[in-house]
């Protein structure tokens, strides 16, 4: 049985005679079906108009009216009605448990009318109707069901285009786009403040080690993040609180993040973002490819210099480095590391004597020979920062 009709010829004649004599009436039960409704909750009346929602209920409970009382064999146009209301009203945005009420409302309502229809006429017809009740509220609870899924199909639909919409703005702004209003319709979707401290992080996607997950996650009171996945690396929008600052992002960031990755300097809103992203790449650029740190742009200032110009970076390195490089592999590496060892010691020869394990004296021979290779004096600051940024421009040249 598909508990649409009752189980005997006799009672769904009664039924059908009831629902025909119920239809004249249709216009005071919409009435009190909306009024109900608005005593119920005030959302109703803000959300539909009261003509527009008159007709619709009209209309469905004419339809759910006929269905109850038609052939089995007949189509079931009030799932049909059910489901496009559904849609409709995911649409008008209505929310889901006042469509679920409306269609309780609306089945107590009918039946109500036809019991008291029957009872009025002939008593004695009321106990074969009553056997009709298990019927009519399947009938209303399959059309209520209809509905509901309906409305998450929809309200997916929409969720879903909604947020490809606001990720198509987000990447505007992220490529550097200026179209008036722009900035505005992105903070409005994405509840975000439009002007303010931002910046931008850039991970760089070759690795993935699992950490990936957890640090789309990362909440922290002056910190707002939205991620954005694109081909070769993953870009972080992050909006800073009136008291929170670089420092405090990268401290965030730090063992959180599927490194390397680079962090932009601050910007004064949205509309800066394209700019960001582009220092954020470029301090990502300053990471060799072994790196799995977060590093930040306005402290790597002299190597980004180096890496935006790999043409004068090229011949940085041949000229100032180029006899270096004529050496057997192994004796290049040591001079190459002992020179970095020194420069990340500040020029201390005792200090990067105890990170190489060698004596002091070493240090100062191996300096003394790299000054005779590159025709440079480390103790002129203009050869120093030659021989320092050629050294960044080799570690970071491909291969």
């Amino acid at each position: 049985m598909n508990g649409r009709r009752p189980r005997t010829g006799h009672d769904w004649r009664l039924l059908k005679e009831a629902c025909t004599a119920l239809l004249p009436r249709l216009p005071e039960l919409v009435d009190e079906h909306l009024r109900q409704l608005a005593e119920h909750s005030p959302v109703f009346g803000h959300v539909l108009p009261y003509d527009v929602h008159w007709h619709e209920a009209e209309e469905a409970m004419r339809i759910g009216i006929e269905a109850i009382s038609a052939p089995r064999a007949s189509p079931r146009r009030d799932l049909e009605y059910a489901e496009e209301a559904g849609r409709r009203r995911a649409q008008q945005g209505l929310p889901l448990d006042l469509v679920v009420h409306s269609y309780r409302n609306a089945g107590y309502l009918v039946w109500d009318s036809l019991l008291e229809g029957v009872a009025g006429k002939d008593p004695e017809k009321l106990a074969v109707l009553m056997r009709s009740a298990t019927m009519v509220w399947s009938a209303v609870d399959a059309q209520a069901a209809v509905a509901s899924d309906a409305y998450r199909a929809t309200e997916l639909e929409l969720r879903r285009r909604t947020d490809e919409q606001l990720q198509a703005l987000l990447d505007a702004l992220l490529e550097g786009q200026t179209a008036p209003g722009l900035a505005a319709r992105a903070a409005a979707g994405l509840d975000l403040p439009e002007h303010g401290p931002y910046a931008v992080v850039v991970l760089r996607v070759e690795r993935r080690d699992g950490r990936e997950a957890f640090h789309r996650q990362i909440q922290r009171p002056g910190f707002r993040f939205v991620w954005r996945m694109r081909t070769d690396c993953e870009v972080g929008v992050v909006a800073l609180g009136a008291d929170e600052g670089l420092d405090g992002l990268a401290r965030l960031l730090d063992g959180r993040c599927p490194g390397p990755g680079g962090i932009s300097p601050v910007v004064g809103g949205l509309a800066e973002l394209g700019h960001a992203r582009r220092l954020a790449e470029l301090a990502l650029r300053t990471c060799p490819p072994d790196a799995t740190g977060i590093v930040r742009l306005d402290q790597r200032m002299p190597t980004a210099l180096v890496v935006s110009q790999p043409e004068l970076a090229g011949r940085l390195v041949t000229d100032v480095l180029g006899e270096v490089l004529t050496l057997e592999p192994a004796d290049r590496a040591v001079l190459l590391e002992t020179l970095e060892a020194w420069l990340a010691c500040e020029g201390s020869a005792g200090r990067a004597a105890g990170r190489l394990y060698c004596h002091r004296n070493t240090v100062f021979n191996r300096l003394r020979r790299l000054e005779q290779l590159t025709s440079r004096s480390l103790a002129r600051p203009r050869d120093l920062v030659e021989v320092a940024l050629a050294v960044e421009a080799h570690r970071l040249s491909p291969g």
